[in-house]
């Protein structure tokens, strides 16, 4: 695996790969490396592409007070987990090849990055939409990879590239869990021993929620019923809704496929979740 720090190596690298008739996969991460990130490079593989992961903390997307400097840093640990994951680069752009002085634009994507964690921390999505329009730019990659965890992330990252005629295709994967349930995320290390135990519920409830409104339940009674379940698991609920699979409005319309989204923190972790639900 070939690991590149600079602009000019990561495009003469992709420039050899091209002329050898490859196509490139991209799968952005912050690194802090897990089972599901690698799942991400498995799929890029399963495709048959030539993959690229990058490892960039991004500092548009952490707002005042959130975790960006305690953010773990792992470049070693990581960049052995991709070595043995059968990635072929490694694409670590320092802060300031990412931004350089005088770095001026923004990209905001109205809609659907407005609600739920676009309410709750103002201004993430801008910079989830900036560093994500760059990396396209830097790597030129046939197809992007991302975790359906983020989902409100991914219907972003849909949005951008409709929006703007990019000619990258987004693949979803789906999110990897804990065998008790819990999305796998890089912020779970900051859990406490009895905090872990703990946030099963968050899992536990959306998944019960799911399957009762799924059974034609009614949605505000059952998403009550959640909300209490998680009150008196100790998490701090932050937003927990159902909404429009795409466009990700409340209330979605009879006929469109739907999501359930969560965001709640226990202790001074937040932790994210969300899942479909399926017609019974």
């Amino acid at each position: 695996m070939e690991t590149v720090r600079e602009p000019a190596a990561l495009r003469a690298a992709m420039a050899a790969w091209r002329t050898d008739g490859e196509r490139v996969a991209l799968v952005p991460t912050m690194g802090a490396l897990h089972a599901g990130h690698l799942a991400l490079i498995d799929a890029a593989r399963a495709a048959k592409m030539r993959v690229v992961a990058s490892i960039f903390v991004n500092p548009k997307q952490f707002g005042a007070g959130e975790d960006l400097g305690r953010y773990p840093r792992r470049e070693t640990a990581d960049s052995r987990l991709l070595l043995d994951a059968g990635c072929d680069l490694l694409w670590l752009p320092p802060v300031d090849v990412m931004y350089p002085d005088g770095f001026a634009t923004n990209i905001t994507v109205s809609g659907v990055s407005e609600r739920w964690d676009g309410a709750v921390r103002p201004g993430h999505f801008d910079g989830v939409a900036t560093v994500i329009a760059k990396l396209f730019n830097q790597v030129t990659p046939d197809a992007a990879f991302f975790g359906e965890k983020d989902w409100q992330q991914l219907q972003v990252i849909r949005r951008l590239v409709a929006d703007l005629d990019l000619t990258v295709e987004i693949v979803g994967v789906p999110t990897q869990r804990d065998d008790d349930g819990l999305a796998l995320s890089s912020r779970n290390i900051y859990l406490s021993p009895d905090e872990r135990a703990a946030a099963t519920a968050l899992p536990r409830a959306l998944g019960e929620a799911a399957r009762a409104i799924g059974r034609g339940d009614d949605a505000d009674a059952v998403l009550a019923q959640a909300h209490a379940a998680l009150d008196a698991a100790g998490f701090a609920i932050d937003y927990l809704a159902l909404t429009d699979a795409e466009t990700l409005t409340p209330g979605p319309a009879a006929g469109r496929p739907r999501r359930l989204l969560a965001a709640a923190r226990i202790g001074t972790t937040r932790l994210i979740d969300n899942i479909a639900i399926e017609q019974g």
